[in-house]
């Protein structure tokens, strides 16, 4: 038995059930916890699979000069999609949507994961393979169709009008998706979570320092402290993201 992971568990259980404006801010390591490759990171899946590097890839420029590029690595990242499946972190905090706990979900992560998991309320951050739109007209396609249609074609291109398919995420030389109504979200949370992020990338890393109720932060290793402070921090899990939830949930039903 650990008594400190059961200790923190049992604080971070006592926590949401007294909170009702429950938001979450979810980096890398819950995709890493289910088994996706850290595909921008320095071990990540285009640097050590394939030998090439993820700022090309995801270049706006480089994919409107030549998409087909990005395709050939879009599907490996797919296939990569297809092997896994949502954690038990992912669908505990479905689950707290589910009791009406939740006021959203923000994530830096592209794979579709929380909404895999039953999430409804999800902000994606640098946007996510859950959709995607015709760079010529604007028509979009759901989960399911994106992927059938990156797979069908070298280059997918819309039934309308033959633009160039795009999967919604964001692009190095674009904007972020959702700034301001991530911020009036963190803002408006009277529990924040902080999961799986080192709060290293901005704007993502400034969001939790808005917040003006409790902070909880879980994460394997330690978190950069020049946009949350580490006063601000009321709760720092330095564990497995899925044993440190289990144990929250294990708590949480003992009342």
């Amino acid at each position: 038995m650990n008594n400190e992971l059961d200790r923190i568990a049992s604080e971070c259980a006592g926590m949401i059930r007294r909170s009702s404006r429950i938001v979450l801010l979810s980096g890398a390591g819950m995709s890493t916890s289910a088994g996706l490759p850290d595909f921008r990171g320095p071990n990540g899946i285009y640097r050590q699979q394939m030998g090439v590097e993820p700022e090309m890839i995801f270049d706006i420029g480089w994919f409107r000069k030549d998409p087909a590029f990005f395709y050939e690595f879009h599907r490996e990242f797919l296939r990569s999609l297809q092997k896994i499946e949502p954690t038990f972190s992912h669908r505990f905090f479905a689950n707290l949507e589910k009791e009406g706990k939740m006021s959203g979900i923000i994530t830096q992560n592209i794979d579709a994961l929380h909404q895999r998991a039953g999430s409804l309320k999800v902000l994606e951050f640098h946007g996510g393979v859950w959709s995607s739109f015709c760079t010529g007209c604007g028509k979009t396609w759901g989960y399911r169709e994106s992927v059938d249609m990156a797979f069908a074609e070298d280059v997918p291109r819309c039934d309308l009008c033959g633009g160039v398919i795009k999967p919604d995420v964001v692009f190095f030389g674009e904007m972020v998706k959702h700034l301001e109504e991530s911020r009036e979200m963190a803002r408006n949370a009277d529990l924040m979570f902080v999961v799986g992020s080192s709060l290293n990338v901005t704007p993502a890393a400034l969001l939790p320092a808005c917040s003006k109720g409790k902070i909880v932060v879980v994460n394997k290793g330690d978190i950069a402290h020049n946009y949350l402070p580490r006063e601000r921090i009321d709760l720092f899990a330095e564990e497995d993201i899925d044993t440190f939830f289990r144990a929250v949930k294990n708590a949480k039903d003992l009342r």
